[in-house]
Protein backbone atom coordinates (compact mmCIF):
# COMPACT_ATOMS: atom_id res chain seq x y z
CA UNK A 1 0.00 0.00 0.00
CA UNK A 2 2.80 2.39 0.91
CA UNK A 3 4.74 1.59 -2.26
CA UNK A 4 1.66 2.36 -4.38
CA UNK A 5 1.18 5.65 -2.57
CA UNK A 6 4.79 6.68 -3.07
CA UNK A 7 4.75 5.71 -6.74
CA UNK A 8 1.72 7.92 -7.28
CA UNK A 9 3.32 10.83 -5.48
CA UNK A 10 6.59 10.75 -7.39
CA UNK A 11 5.38 9.73 -10.82
CA UNK A 12 6.70 13.05 -12.15
CA UNK A 13 10.26 14.04 -11.25
CA UNK A 14 10.24 17.80 -10.80
CA UNK A 15 13.99 18.12 -10.28
CA UNK A 16 15.08 17.63 -13.88
CA UNK A 17 13.63 17.89 -17.36
CA UNK A 18 15.06 14.53 -18.44
CA UNK A 19 13.86 11.07 -17.31
CA UNK A 20 14.97 9.92 -13.86
CA UNK A 21 18.21 7.97 -13.91
CA UNK A 22 19.72 6.47 -10.75
CA UNK A 23 17.92 7.47 -7.60
CA UNK A 24 18.34 6.42 -4.00
CA UNK A 25 19.21 7.38 -0.44
CA UNK A 26 20.32 5.75 2.77
CA UNK A 27 17.57 3.93 4.63
CA UNK A 28 19.79 2.39 7.34
CA UNK A 29 21.21 4.60 8.77
CA UNK A 30 18.46 6.84 7.46
CA UNK A 31 19.37 9.97 5.53
CA UNK A 32 17.77 13.29 6.44
CA UNK A 33 15.49 13.23 3.41
CA UNK A 34 14.37 9.62 3.98
CA UNK A 35 13.65 9.98 7.71
CA UNK A 36 11.92 13.35 7.21
CA UNK A 37 9.78 11.76 4.50
CA UNK A 38 8.84 8.99 6.94
CA UNK A 39 8.20 11.58 9.65
CA UNK A 40 5.84 13.55 7.41
CA UNK A 41 3.75 10.81 5.80
CA UNK A 42 0.00 11.10 6.27
CA UNK A 43 -2.87 8.82 5.27
CA UNK A 44 -3.94 11.35 2.62
CA UNK A 45 -0.53 11.29 0.94
CA UNK A 46 0.45 14.77 2.11
CA UNK A 47 3.91 15.36 3.59
CA UNK A 48 3.59 17.17 6.93
CA UNK A 49 6.74 16.65 9.04
CA UNK A 50 6.37 16.78 12.81
CA UNK A 51 10.09 16.87 13.59
CA UNK A 52 11.09 20.56 13.86
CA UNK A 53 14.26 20.20 11.76
CA UNK A 54 12.32 18.37 9.05
CA UNK A 55 9.56 20.99 9.15
CA UNK A 56 12.16 23.77 8.78
CA UNK A 57 13.73 21.95 5.81
CA UNK A 58 10.37 21.68 4.04
CA UNK A 59 9.57 25.32 4.81
CA UNK A 60 12.75 26.28 2.93
CA UNK A 61 12.88 23.66 0.16
CA UNK A 62 9.21 22.76 -0.29
CA UNK A 63 7.41 19.43 -0.03
CA UNK A 64 8.81 18.30 -3.38
CA UNK A 65 12.13 17.78 -1.59
CA UNK A 66 10.44 14.96 0.37
CA UNK A 67 8.32 13.56 -2.45
CA UNK A 68 11.74 13.19 -4.12
CA UNK A 69 13.67 12.11 -1.00
CA UNK A 70 15.78 9.81 -3.20
CA UNK A 71 17.09 12.50 -5.59
CA UNK A 72 19.81 14.48 -3.78
CA UNK A 73 22.07 14.37 -6.81
CA UNK A 74 24.51 16.20 -9.04
CA UNK A 75 24.46 15.05 -12.65
CA UNK A 76 27.99 16.49 -13.04
CA UNK A 77 29.33 15.13 -9.74
CA UNK A 78 31.69 12.42 -11.06
CA UNK A 79 32.26 11.37 -7.45
CA UNK A 80 33.77 14.73 -6.47
CA UNK A 81 33.54 15.96 -2.87
CA UNK A 82 35.89 18.52 -1.28
CA UNK A 83 36.45 21.47 -3.61
CA UNK A 84 33.31 20.64 -5.58
CA UNK A 85 30.52 20.70 -2.99
CA UNK A 86 30.80 24.03 -1.07
CA UNK A 87 31.11 24.16 2.70
CA UNK A 88 27.71 24.40 4.35
CA UNK A 89 26.06 22.58 1.41
CA UNK A 90 27.25 19.02 1.99
CA UNK A 91 23.88 17.51 2.92
CA UNK A 92 22.23 18.96 -0.19
CA UNK A 93 25.20 18.02 -2.36
CA UNK A 94 25.16 21.58 -3.63
CA UNK A 95 21.72 20.90 -5.16
CA UNK A 96 19.58 24.07 -4.76
CA UNK A 97 16.41 21.99 -4.44
CA UNK A 98 17.55 20.60 -1.06
CA UNK A 99 19.13 23.55 0.78
CA UNK A 100 16.73 23.07 3.70
CA UNK A 101 18.57 19.87 4.61
CA UNK A 102 21.77 21.85 5.20
CA UNK A 103 20.16 23.82 8.04
CA UNK A 104 22.11 23.39 11.29
CA UNK A 105 20.00 21.78 14.03
CA UNK A 106 20.26 19.34 16.92
CA UNK A 107 16.70 18.16 16.17
CA UNK A 108 17.27 16.01 13.07
CA UNK A 109 16.11 12.38 13.44
CA UNK A 110 19.02 10.22 14.58
CA UNK A 111 20.03 6.57 14.30
CA UNK A 112 21.61 5.08 17.42
CA UNK A 113 24.76 3.03 16.75
CA UNK A 114 27.68 1.34 18.49
CA UNK A 115 31.13 2.59 17.52
CA UNK A 116 33.27 -0.10 15.89
CA UNK A 117 30.40 -2.57 15.60
CA UNK A 118 29.42 -4.37 12.43
CA UNK A 119 26.34 -2.84 10.80
CA UNK A 120 24.02 -3.89 7.99
CA UNK A 121 23.74 -0.90 5.64
CA UNK A 122 20.74 -0.43 3.31
CA UNK A 123 20.65 2.14 0.52
CA UNK A 124 17.44 2.54 -1.47
CA UNK A 125 17.56 1.82 -5.22
CA UNK A 126 14.60 3.79 -6.53
CA UNK A 127 16.36 3.45 -9.86
CA UNK A 128 19.19 0.91 -10.01
CA UNK A 129 22.57 1.52 -11.63
CA UNK A 130 26.08 0.17 -11.05
CA UNK A 131 28.34 2.14 -8.76
CA UNK A 132 30.24 2.37 -5.50
CA UNK A 133 29.39 3.87 -2.12
CA UNK A 134 31.88 5.89 -0.08
CA UNK A 135 31.06 6.55 3.60
CA UNK A 136 32.69 9.31 5.61
CA UNK A 137 32.17 10.43 9.23
CA UNK A 138 32.59 13.71 11.07
CA UNK A 139 35.56 14.37 13.33
CA UNK A 140 35.19 14.31 17.10
CA UNK A 141 33.67 17.49 18.48
CA UNK A 142 31.39 18.17 15.51
CA UNK A 143 28.65 20.62 16.46
CA UNK A 144 25.24 19.91 14.84
CA UNK A 145 24.12 23.50 15.49
CA UNK A 146 26.72 24.88 13.05
CA UNK A 147 26.95 24.52 9.23
CA UNK A 148 28.74 21.32 8.17
CA UNK A 149 32.09 21.95 6.47
CA UNK A 150 34.69 19.70 4.87
CA UNK A 151 37.20 20.48 7.63
CA UNK A 152 34.79 18.78 10.04
CA UNK A 153 34.82 15.54 8.01
CA UNK A 154 37.45 12.82 8.29
CA UNK A 155 39.49 13.01 5.09
CA UNK A 156 39.19 9.33 4.10
CA UNK A 157 36.10 7.12 3.94
CA UNK A 158 35.76 4.63 6.78
CA UNK A 159 34.04 2.18 4.42
CA UNK A 160 33.75 1.64 0.66
CA UNK A 161 31.13 -0.68 -0.86
CA UNK A 162 32.18 -1.52 -4.43
CA UNK A 163 29.15 -2.45 -6.56
CA UNK A 164 27.27 -4.17 -3.70
CA UNK A 165 24.35 -6.56 -4.32
CA UNK A 166 20.74 -5.46 -4.18
CA UNK A 167 17.34 -6.95 -3.49
CA UNK A 168 13.72 -6.05 -4.10
CA UNK A 169 12.02 -4.01 -6.82
CA UNK A 170 13.08 -0.58 -8.06
CA UNK A 171 10.72 2.36 -7.54
CA UNK A 172 9.90 1.15 -4.02
CA UNK A 173 11.09 1.37 -0.43
CA UNK A 174 11.36 -2.43 -0.62
CA UNK A 175 14.27 -2.27 -3.05
CA UNK A 176 17.78 -1.51 -1.80
CA UNK A 177 21.50 -2.17 -2.04
CA UNK A 178 22.93 -3.90 1.00
CA UNK A 179 26.30 -4.64 2.57
CA UNK A 180 27.80 -5.17 6.01
CA UNK A 181 30.81 -3.38 7.44
CA UNK A 182 32.43 -1.97 10.54
CA UNK A 183 31.29 1.39 11.84
CA UNK A 184 34.07 3.89 12.67
CA UNK A 185 35.85 3.03 15.91
CA UNK A 186 36.42 5.26 18.95
CA UNK A 187 33.49 7.56 18.23
CA UNK A 188 31.03 8.84 20.81
CA UNK A 189 28.08 11.21 20.71
CA UNK A 190 26.49 12.94 17.70
CA UNK A 191 28.02 12.57 14.24
CA UNK A 192 27.16 12.64 10.54
CA UNK A 193 27.73 9.64 8.30
CA UNK A 194 28.16 11.23 4.88
CA UNK A 195 27.44 9.06 1.84
CA UNK A 196 28.62 9.48 -1.73
CA UNK A 197 27.13 7.13 -4.35
CA UNK A 198 29.23 7.37 -7.52
CA UNK A 199 27.76 5.70 -10.58
CA UNK A 200 30.25 3.79 -12.72
CA UNK A 201 28.24 4.29 -15.92
CA UNK A 202 27.81 8.09 -15.77
CA UNK A 203 28.93 11.19 -13.84
CA UNK A 204 25.72 11.27 -11.81
CA UNK A 205 26.56 11.25 -8.09
CA UNK A 206 24.34 11.18 -5.02
CA UNK A 207 25.11 12.78 -1.66
CA UNK A 208 23.47 12.45 1.72
CA UNK A 209 23.73 13.10 5.46
CA UNK A 210 22.68 10.50 8.01
CA UNK A 211 22.54 11.87 11.57
CA UNK A 212 23.77 9.27 14.06
CA UNK A 213 24.71 9.04 17.71
CA UNK A 214 27.29 6.53 18.92
CA UNK A 215 25.76 5.54 22.24
CA UNK A 216 25.64 1.74 22.17
CA UNK A 217 22.53 1.56 20.00
CA UNK A 218 21.70 -1.06 17.38
CA UNK A 219 20.04 1.02 14.68
CA UNK A 220 17.10 2.43 16.64
CA UNK A 221 15.73 5.69 15.25
CA UNK A 222 14.45 8.58 17.38
CA UNK A 223 13.10 11.96 16.38
CA UNK A 224 10.60 10.59 13.86
CA UNK A 225 6.94 11.27 14.54
CA UNK A 226 3.99 8.93 14.24
CA UNK A 227 2.93 9.89 10.71
CA UNK A 228 2.36 7.54 7.82
CA UNK A 229 -0.03 4.90 6.63
CA UNK A 230 -1.26 2.95 9.68
CA UNK A 231 -0.85 -0.27 7.72
CA UNK A 232 2.92 0.31 7.44
CA UNK A 233 3.71 1.27 11.04
CA UNK A 234 4.53 -1.64 13.36
CA UNK A 235 3.33 0.20 16.45
CA UNK A 236 2.72 3.63 17.94
CA UNK A 237 3.72 4.90 21.38
CA UNK A 238 2.37 7.90 23.29
CA UNK A 239 3.68 9.42 26.53
CA UNK A 240 1.51 10.91 29.28
CA UNK A 241 2.58 12.31 32.67
CA UNK A 242 0.22 10.92 35.33
CA UNK A 243 1.77 12.45 38.48
CA UNK A 244 4.56 14.88 39.29
CA UNK A 245 6.47 16.27 42.26
CA UNK A 246 9.52 18.42 42.88
CA UNK A 247 12.38 16.79 40.99
CA UNK A 248 10.47 13.94 39.38
CA UNK A 249 7.32 12.47 37.88
CA UNK A 250 5.40 9.33 36.97
CA UNK A 251 4.31 8.61 33.39
CA UNK A 252 2.38 6.06 31.40
CA UNK A 253 3.32 4.99 27.86
CA UNK A 254 0.61 3.50 25.65
CA UNK A 255 1.73 1.10 22.92
CA UNK A 256 -0.92 0.66 20.22
CA UNK A 257 -1.16 -1.46 17.09
CA UNK A 258 -2.28 0.55 14.00
CA UNK A 259 -1.38 -2.24 11.57
CA UNK A 260 -3.26 -5.12 10.02
CA UNK A 261 -1.56 -7.98 11.91
CA UNK A 262 -1.14 -8.67 15.61
CA UNK A 263 2.09 -7.53 17.27
CA UNK A 264 4.28 -10.28 18.67
CA UNK A 265 6.63 -8.18 20.77
CA UNK A 266 7.47 -4.49 20.87
CA UNK A 267 10.20 -2.10 22.00
CA UNK A 268 9.80 1.62 22.72
CA UNK A 269 12.97 3.76 22.56
CA UNK A 270 13.74 7.40 23.25
CA UNK A 271 16.46 9.82 24.26
CA UNK A 272 15.46 11.41 27.58
CA UNK A 273 15.45 15.23 27.47
CA UNK A 274 18.33 17.03 29.15
CA UNK A 275 18.36 16.46 32.92
CA UNK A 276 15.88 13.57 32.79
CA UNK A 277 16.70 10.01 33.89
CA UNK A 278 14.45 6.95 34.21
CA UNK A 279 14.68 5.35 37.67
CA UNK A 280 12.17 2.48 37.36
CA UNK A 281 9.74 0.81 34.96
CA UNK A 282 6.86 -1.65 35.34
CA UNK A 283 5.05 -3.81 32.76
CA UNK A 284 8.22 -3.83 30.69
CA UNK A 285 12.01 -4.30 30.82
CA UNK A 286 14.21 -1.18 30.82
CA UNK A 287 17.58 -1.02 29.08
CA UNK A 288 19.76 2.11 29.11
CA UNK A 289 22.61 2.27 26.59
CA UNK A 290 24.45 5.57 26.53
CA UNK A 291 21.87 8.27 25.83
CA UNK A 292 19.24 5.80 24.66
CA UNK A 293 16.49 4.38 26.90
CA UNK A 294 14.49 1.37 25.66
CA UNK A 295 11.61 -0.58 27.19
CA UNK A 296 10.84 -4.06 25.86
CA UNK A 297 7.55 -5.85 26.45
CA UNK A 298 7.00 -8.24 29.35
CA UNK A 299 6.01 -11.82 28.51
CA UNK A 300 2.35 -11.25 29.32
CA UNK A 301 1.88 -8.09 27.18
CA UNK A 302 4.02 -8.93 24.15
CA UNK A 303 0.97 -9.65 21.95
CA UNK A 304 -1.13 -6.64 20.92
CA UNK A 305 -4.12 -7.31 18.65
CA UNK A 306 -4.96 -5.19 15.61
CA UNK A 307 -6.47 -1.95 16.89
CA UNK A 308 -5.53 -2.86 20.48
CA UNK A 309 -3.09 -1.35 22.98
CA UNK A 310 -1.15 -2.03 26.16
CA UNK A 311 0.72 0.19 28.60
CA UNK A 312 3.81 0.39 30.74
CA UNK A 313 4.66 2.85 33.49
CA UNK A 314 7.81 4.60 34.62
CA UNK A 315 9.20 6.89 37.27
CA UNK A 316 11.76 9.48 36.20
CA UNK A 317 13.87 12.19 37.79
CA UNK A 318 14.11 15.63 36.25
CA UNK A 319 11.77 17.82 34.19
CA UNK A 320 8.39 16.52 32.98
CA UNK A 321 9.24 17.21 29.32
CA UNK A 322 7.74 14.49 27.12
CA UNK A 323 10.36 12.77 24.89
CA UNK A 324 9.90 11.75 21.26
CA UNK A 325 9.20 8.02 21.23
CA UNK A 326 10.06 5.40 18.62
CA UNK A 327 8.19 2.09 18.54
CA UNK A 328 9.45 -1.06 16.84
CA UNK A 329 8.32 -4.66 16.60
CA UNK A 330 10.53 -7.71 15.81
Amino acid sequence: MLSMLVAALVGTNLLTARPALAHGAFMEPGSRTFLCWEDGLTETGEIVPKNPACAAAVAQSGTNSLYNWFAVLRSDGAGRTRGFIPDGQLCAGGNPNYTGFDLPSADWPVTHLTSGANFDFRYNKWAAHPGSFYLYVTKDGWDPTKPLTWDEMESSPFLVADHPPSTGPTGSVDGYYYWSGALPANKTGRHIIYSVWQRSDSNETFYGCSDVVFDGGNGQVTGVGQGGDPGTRPCDATFAVTNSWSGGFQAEVTVSNPGDTALNGWTVSWVPPSGQTVSSVWNGTLTVSGDLASVRNADWNRSVPVGGSTTFGLVANGPTTAPTLSCASP
